[in-house]
């Protein structure tokens, strides 16, 4: 026998940020071709904020910079919020939410490995309640035939289209926002589905929800993150959804929109898997998954906003240290838990 350790593992934090940024380039492609390019805005805006807010929460805090930059933990962060928004923002935005992510959500506890809360969601709801109307633009695919790189430019910075272009006129809902707001009307769930703009809609966000699934799944055959929290989200989100579309197909949406319409999938498999702020047992990453899934669906469907992922995702986050102490595994010949 070769003397311990006999299991090796050469996973690091900085290589586990790296895979989950990779495995995030096929949807944020994707969401360029049907959303057009401010995206890339959202991007560079958001993850240069958080590395520069990175660096002076280090500096005063007095740790070492560069070894903690190298984690790549404020830019996965970053990239999270940054997917999350419309493609046409002002600039502020994504720094407004990036600051509050960084600062407040993460060093404000003490840094990586003591937040809470996940940052990109903080800073996601701070920008859902203070600016309503500027969160729920989404430009009508394919956007990107619509504005220009250098058009979406001179928006982002300056709040200025060509002559002739209004924003209201070229934005709308998304599907799950349509939806719910026409179902109070109340216009019937198959008329609502059959315009020809929000099936435009809903087959872009099928093809990026399905962009990030394959990110997702490559994470999982990878060991970057483990199939219990992904699995778990979606199955409390088809289960709500399967009994009210079967009881009231009229009124309620089916699994299959669900799991293709906002940010589902970008939950399921990169935000609610955050190592620090999820469940750490088995049964509690799968106490956790099925309360984030049911979360959505609810507030999805009687809130006041249209998708509700990062509200769900951060009141579970505060459930996290119960879960985990009521599902303690036993103590191996033992009755006791740990």
């Amino acid at each position: 026998m070769r003397a311990s350790p006999h299991i090796s593992n050469n996973a690091t934090v900085s290589r586990l940020m790296q895979h989950v940024l990779f495995a995030l380039s096929p949807g944020i492609l994707t969401t360029v071709w049907l959303l057009g390019p401010g995206i890339l805005f959202n991007l560079l805006l958001a993850v240069g904020t958080a590395v520069c807010a990175e660096v002076l929460m280090l500096k005063l805090r007095q740790r070492p910079i560069m070894l903690f930059l190298r984690d790549y933990s404020a830019i996965v962060s970053a990239v999270l919020l940054a997917i999350c928004l419309p493609p046409m923002v002002p600039w502020w935005i994504p720094v407004i939410g990036s600051l509050f992510a960084i600062v407040i959500a993460k060093h404000v506890y003490g840094g990586l490995g003591y937040n809470p809360f996940n940052p990109a969601m903080v800073g996601f709801v701070v920008l859902l309640i203070a600016f309503p109307a500027i969160m729920s633009r989404w430009l009508i695919p394919p956007a990107h035939s619509i504005f220009s790189f250098s058009e979406v430019w001179q928006f982002v910075f300056s709040a200025h289209l060509p002559l002739g272009q209004s924003l209201d006129s070229l934005t709308t809902a998304t599907p799950l926002d349509t939806v719910k707001t026409q179902l109070k009307i109340p216009v019937p769930l198959g008329t609502i589905l059959q315009q020809a703009d929000t099936q435009a809609f809903i087959r872009s966000w099928q093809w990026i929800n399905l962009a990030y699934l394959l990110g997702g799944l490559w994470l999982i055959y990878q060991r970057v993150i483990q199939w219990l929290i992904p699995v778990a989200v979606l199955t409390g989100l088809c289960s709500m959804a399967l009994v009210f579309a079967l009881a009231q197909p009229a009124h309620f949406a089916s699994p299959w929109f669900h799991l293709l319409s906002g940010a589902t999938m970008v939950a399921a498999f990169f935000i609610a898997t955050d190592p620090v702020t999820a469940a750490t047992t088995v049964k509690g990453r799968i106490y956790y998954g099925l309360g984030i899934g049911l979360l959505i669906y609810v507030i999805r469907t009687w809130g006041g906003y249209p998708d509700g992922i990062a509200f769900a995702v951060l009141l579970m986050n505060m459930a996290v240290p119960i879960i985990d102490q009521l599902t303690q595994p036993k103590i191996y010949g033992s009755n006791r838990h740990e």
